[in-house]
């Protein structure tokens, strides 16, 4: 009979690493797809409700499509602007954190060794061990050791400004681009009904997969999205019938 032979200790270690890694990609890809949805969603709410509330004034189709391209190149830019100037304030402020680490480390290196080291016991490390794990890391990596364990900032998590405001503005201008075309293509006497359905299915499919992208209930989500989505175009729709224009 044959039994299946256990597999080495290297093996399963290598095993195990290759499943710690691959959980640690799926985390940063949910990040990046939820960041993603966000933004659409964004481009999908704000110009459709900016079409319906231009169309309820009665303007002409050609005024309710140039409010959509409008929309979405103005709506774009403001985002990646929006993200640009934050992402670069938080860059400046890890990089002052990190030139005031760096100065510390080498001022005072043993004082540094001890504040790592109490960081490591109150994760559940006995002191010797706590502080063995914390000289070693500083003689490979100093700055890197602090900068990951006490200020929370690596390699992966630090602020790209230009990466950040590109990526807004395109999934800005890939939601924004939906409402465009349903106003390009409505017959001009449904824009509101097109463009407010449309976007809501939409919006819904979006809240959808940002709520299994989180691993949270599907449904909430979906309701959430919708209803805001929905008064937003409503109340969008209502001040543009009260300021009735002939074009």
């Amino acid at each position: 009979m044959n039994e299946q032979l256990p597999a080495s200790p290297r093996l399963s270690a290598k095993k195990n690493w290759r499943m710690r890694h691959h959980e640690q990609h799926a985390i940063g890809r949910i990040g990046g797809l939820r960041a993603a949805v966000l933004g659409a969603n964004d481009g999908i709410v704000s110009t459709a409700s900016l079409v319906i509330g231009v169309a309820a004034a009665h303007a002409s189709h050609s005024t309710v499509v140039i409010s959509a391209i409008a929309a979405l190149v103005s709506g774009a830019m403001s985002m990646a602007t929006g993200e640009y100037v934050s992402v670069h304030s938080q860059a400046d402020s890890e990089g002052a954190a990190l030139g005031q680490e760096r100065a510390e480390i080498a001022a005072d290196y043993d004082s540094e060794v001890r504040e790592l080291s109490a960081l490591y016991v109150k994760r559940g490390l006995d002191l010797a061990l706590a502080t063995e794990v914390a000289r070693q890391l500083m003689a490979y990596d100093a700055l890197g050791a602090h900068a990951r364990d006490e200020l929370g900032i690596s390699p992966r998590s630090q602020a790209r400004p230009l990466q950040a405001a590109v990526f807004s503005a395109a999934s800005f201008a890939l939601g924004a681009a939906l409402p465009l075309a349903v106003v390009a293509l409505a017959p001009p006497q449904d824009i509101i009904a097109f463009v407010a359905m449309a976007a809501l299915l939409s919006l819904a499919l979006l809240g959808a997969l940002a709520a299994r992208a989180g691993h949270a209930r599907i449904m909430p989500g979906v309701l959430r999205v919708t209803f805001w989505s929905a008064l937003a175009m409503a109340v969008t729709a209502g001040v543009g019938a009260i300021f009735h224009v002939a074009a």
